[in-house]
């Protein structure tokens, strides 16, 4: 990718004049002067009961919650933290809230749940990642199972994992854009683009083509591009110690198997509609069977889509950890750091090939449901005998 000179010189400078502003996370201006013994009554409610069965007793009980945390979103982007003094640096989210209105203010509010949020005279208290409405001392009425049962109101923050997939799609619009604007200068792209024009042709000789055909595949590019970059990209910044983990995210998952979804019914021809509801040369007592199992077969095919790719990048993410954490809590540190770090790397390696599979299969199955869809079938030349391919059923 080609970027005039210009661009480059603004987007440093931008990026240098933030870096005074990137402070704590729990910036004291921010914060609602709350006093610790008006904290939050769930923290001093768990405090007095030891949280016997959720707080970290242990070296392994810390890596439990650690890993937990990792896998979870958050209304703030913390680099690290330093475990001796408290203290969260990165930086604070905005939160924004319904709830009788729109409520918008900063997650530093929270003090990473330390403290209650007051605003406009109503109170929210942050306990496990979500947000819960609650009163100035924060009691959120916990039942047995250490479950609040206040209301909560409706969250549409911009969240940890909504900032990676924001700086995400401005990456991929600036690298598509730039090499847009190589091709104007020849035929042969300059830069990064000589990266991804190998990785365009692939997706298009090897996936869109055969699974969708020549004459339909140029409509379904764009999508099929977007979905395998973007997976792509989450993917191996997930591996990065940024501590995203957007696509082991089953919301995300879902709503990118929404889209394949939506666009395969919505593209589908009268053919496709036809092998669903009554299929053609086969018995009347059989098409009433296999209706209702086709129009269920219509949803496990996007449900196989999101799950296996939240569980495979879920799993990448669990076991890379968990191999870190044998330095932890094992008790000869010189033996086991070796081992750790190199079941690590190994394991590291293996996800950044995993990190292009998952997005791969997703695109190459995406694909493959639109072309089922939108392919014309021919039942009478099936059915004399005069076609070479046969229906691929699946």
């Amino acid at each position: 990718m080609v970027l005039p000179g210009r661009i480059v010189k603004n987007t440093l400078t931008a990026l240098f004049a933030v870096v005074p502003f990137i402070t704590f996370a729990n910036s004291a201006n921010d914060t609602v002067q709350v006093s610790v013994e008006h904290a939050p009554a769930a923290i001093h409610a768990e405090a007095e009961h030891g949280h016997a069965e959720h707080a970290p007793a242990g070296k392994k009980d810390v890596i439990d919650a650690y890993i937990e945390h990792h896998l979870q979103d958050a209304h703030d982007f913390t680099f690290f933290s330093d475990s001796e003094t408290g203290k969260h640096y990165g930086f604070s989210l905005p939160v924004i809230l319904i709830d009788n209105g729109l409520k918008i203010f900063s997650s530093s509010k929270f003090h990473h749940g330390e403290k209650v949020a007051e605003v406009d005279g109503n109170y929210y208290a942050l306990h496990h990642g979500k947000i819960y409405k609650t009163d100035a001392t924060g009691d959120l009425k916990l039942d047995e199972h250490h479950h609040p049962t206040v209301a909560m109101p409706f969250d549409i923050s911009i969240t940890k994992n909504v900032v990676t997939m924001l700086f995400v799609s401005a990456l991929m619009f600036f690298m598509f854009v730039g090499l847009a604007k190589s091709y104007k200068k020849g035929p042969i792209p300059t830069g990064f683009g000589r990266v991804l024009e190998p990785l365009i042709i692939f997706i298009r000789e090897e996936v869109a083509i055969p699974n969708i055909g020549e004459k339909k595949y140029r409509k379904y590019m764009g999508f099929l591009l977007t979905v395998f970059f973007f997976i792509w990209i989450l993917n191996l910044l997930g591996m990065t110690p940024l501590g995203v983990n957007v696509t082991g995210n089953i919301s995300v998952t879902v709503c990118l198997a929404l889209f394949t979804y939506f666009i395969t019914q919505f593209s589908a021809n009268k053919d496709y509609w036809k092998h669903i509801f009554w299929m053609p040369d086969v018995p009347v007592a059989m098409k009433i069977v296999l209706m209702p199992i086709e129009i269920l077969g219509t949803l496990t095919k996007p449900f196989a889509l999101l799950i296996r790719l939240f569980a495979n990048i879920t799993a990448g993410h669990v076991v890379i950890m968990s191999l870190i954490a044998m330095m932890f809590v094992g008790k000869n540190l010189a033996a086991d750091m070796p081992i750790s770090i190199g079941l690590t790397l190994f394991i590291s390696v293996i996800e950044l090939l995993v990190a292009f599979l998952q997005a791969f299969i997703f695109t190459m199955l995406s694909s493959l449901f639109i072309g089922m869809a939108v392919q014309e079938h021919h039942h009478e030349e099936d059915h004399d005998g005069h076609t070479d391919e046969e229906p691929i059923i699946i």
